[in-house]
């Protein structure tokens, strides 16, 4: 199964469009926000891929409840863990806890965002991933990245 993971879209529109028509070329199933998305309004693009989705709030999610609700229940709290492909996987979206989730040997990925910079790396047997920004606004460079579960490869892809 391939995954795509976004973070920190912060009501940028045209770039998740940008990361939904990346991620239909490379066949996609299943998206893992990992928080900030900001507005409600963002659920006007990803209401289109039609594969499964999951996210997390993040510091910049305001009005969860309406979240929520746009979201058709598919948004969590942090830390969320879900299973794709016979892999756990945990998201969160601060980084505080991310190398004890990982060292801790329960999880296959470790998903998180917020610092708006991608990383891959793995602590022992984990793969973490911090996808960058879908919205560029900070540092210029609109990033997400794919993850193929069954060999756990990973592809930052630029906007």
């Amino acid at each position: 199964m391939i995954a795509g993971i976004i973070s920190d879209s912060h009501d940028h529109l045209d770039n998740l469009r940008k990361a939904l028509e990346l991620f239909k070329q490379r066949n996609v199933e299943y998206i893992i926000h990992a928080g900030d998305f900001t507005s409600p309004f963002t659920r006007r693009v990803l209401k289109d891929f039609q594969g499964g989705f999951v996210g997390i709030f993040g510091n910049n999610d305001g009005d969860r409840v309406l979240l929520k609700t746009i979201y058709n229940d598919s948004l969590f709290v942090q830390p969320y863990i879900l299973t794709l492909c016979n892999r756990t996987i945990v998201v969160m979206h601060e980084p505080d806890v991310v190398d004890a989730l990982a060292a801790s040997g329960h999880f296959d990925l470790v998903v998180y965002g917020h610092t708006h910079e991608p990383v891959v790396r793995n602590v022992g047997s984990t793969l973490i991933v911090n996808p960058g920004e879908v919205c560029g606004w900070l540092y210029g460079k609109p990033s997400a990245a794919v993850v193929d579960l069954d060999d756990m490869k990973v592809e930052i892809i630029l906007l």
